[in-house]
């Protein structure tokens, strides 16, 4: 019965849906699970936080009825039924991960699971073996020395989700997605937020022109922005907490009711065997092939631990394409030049491939569109018209280098240009292919044009 094909170790949205395409192989498959079925992202990250952001932008609707020729009066909020309302949207996505393991007939083994050499797992005292087992074990919050976490009042991103009462003043640091996100939500429930970011631009992985776009609607929405900033030290001895931070201009020390530390995240490979087995890791990352296989024969690693971009989709692919790859089916290596990056705060935004400086220190010589969606009916008519859609091509061949969108609604967007650049697609293509209208789809069309000079609605 502890005989397995496949034995997966971690069940976030790597790890299970690994397992369900395991299953539909016909690999006898089992999956590992120390605490919820999901993961983090289930629980304790994309889907619930995406619940909080939607309570905060129905709020925002409210409070700006008005401008729709609506009335709504003394619109207020009760933290703890939003709080509520999250967790139960996450318990509803984790039951539905519980329903797909019974319908694919996956053994669920609950406890901690570590690895042993010859292709076995102990699980809480109990061993399993498999003939090929696939690490999926994820990533938490990551603490730096100078701002180590109390769980009061220095939190990562799993107690901001369940703060039981909400903070006067959060000072969040920093500023990739998961910071932005939760600076959104506090600031739109009425948190007087404060971003620090270490770095010369809040989402400094994004393009430079969406990062400028954020950082204007963050202004504009009243969260405090300080770029190029450090926090050297903070001091949770009175009522609060207090953190200096080293500026250009010297040192400044803020004052809040909590600190979100949003700083990264560190990969959960301890004291899971690696060691024992022999698995090489590199700067915290379990080191695989293009087919995710470790140094150690029958013992594979996809998603966060591995040293890809720590996102749910490409932890879905990888584990995907591993389990495709052993079934002896013909796979190609994922294009990681191709992935999409969202973020989930309000403006959204979306990106894919090169950003305008990084095809610039490539050399290239392209071609730059910008569509603006102040000049979309669609976004005028819902009262979304901040951001814009931006797009770079090669000017020789109308290869779609990349593809960058800030605003209302873009993650829902961004899988055009995903799927134009899987396809080879060229500037022309897109140009040619008729978009509907009103949409605000229609903004990748023309920002397109305005790329070739062609644009009509500028």
């Amino acid at each position: 019965m502890n005989k397995y094909d496949i034995i997966v170790l971690g069940s976030g949205p790597g790890g299970y849906v690994t397992a369900i395409r395991a299953s539909q192989l016909g690999f006898k498959t089992a999956i590992v699970e120390k605490e919820s079925l999901g993961g983090v992202c289930l629980n304790w990250g994309c889907i619930p936080t995406k619940a909080l952001l939607k309570s905060a932008q129905v709020f925002e609707y409210l409070k700006h009825a008005e401008d729709y020729g609506l009335s709504v009066k003394d619109a207020s909020h009760d933290f703890d039924a939003v709080v509520k309302r999250s967790r139960g949207v996450a318990e509803g996505m984790s039951k539905g991960v519980q329903f797909l393991m019974k319908k694919n007939k996956i053994d669920v083994i609950q406890g901690y699971g570590k690895l042993k050499p010859g292709k076995k797992v102990d699980v809480d005292g109990t061993e399993y073996s498999a003939d090929n087992i696939i690490i999926a074990t994820g990533a938490r919050s990551r603490e730096l020395p100078n701002l180590p976490q109390d769980g009061e009042k220095v939190i990562g991103y799993r107690l901001a989700m369940t703060l039981k009462k909400q903070p006067k003043k959060m000072i969040v640091v920093g500023s990739g997605a998961i910071g932005v996100e939760f600076a959104y939500f506090y600031n739109a429930m009425g948190t007087d937020v404060t971003i620090v970011e270490y770095l010369p631009s809040i989402v400094p992985v994004e393009d430079e022109d969406v990062s400028k776009q954020l950082e204007r609607s963050f202004k504009k929405s009243g969260i405090k922005i300080m770029t190029s900033a450090e926090v050297t030290a903070v001091d949770t001895s009175g009522d609060g907490v207090k953190a200096t931070v080293k500026t250009s201009k010297g040192e400044q020390v803020l004052e809040a009711d909590i600190i979100l530390s949003a700083v990264g995240i560190k990969t959960n490979i301890e004291n899971i065997g690696l060691e024992d087995v022999g698995i090489v890791v590199d700067r915290d990352k379990v080191i695989v092939n293009d087919f995710y296989q470790t140094n150690i024969p029958g013992y594979y690693a996809i998603g966060d631990v591995t040293p890809g971009p720590a996102l749910a989709h490409v932890a879905s692919a990888e584990g995907i394409l591993c389990v495709e790859k052993l079934a002896g089916q013909h796979v190609e290596a994922l294009d990681y030049g191709n992935i999409p990056g969202c973020t989930y705060a309000s403006p959204e935004i979306a990106s894919v491939g090169l950003t305008e400086k990084q095809a610039k220190d490539k050399g290239l010589d392209i071609k730059v569109g910008k569509f603006p969606f102040s000049a979309s009916g669609k976004a005028s008519a819902g009262g979304t018209k901040e951001g814009f859609v931006k797009v770079i091509f090669d000017a020789k061949y109308g290869e779609w280098l990349g593809c960058h969108m800030i605003g209302a609604g873009v993650t829902d967007m961004i899988a055009e240009a995903v799927l134009g650049r899987k396809l080879e697609t060229t500037g022309h293509e897109v140009l040619k292919t008729i978009h509907p209208h009103p949409t605000m789809s229609e903004a990748v069309m023309e920002a397109v044009a305005d790329a070739y000079d062609e644009v009509i609605h500028l």
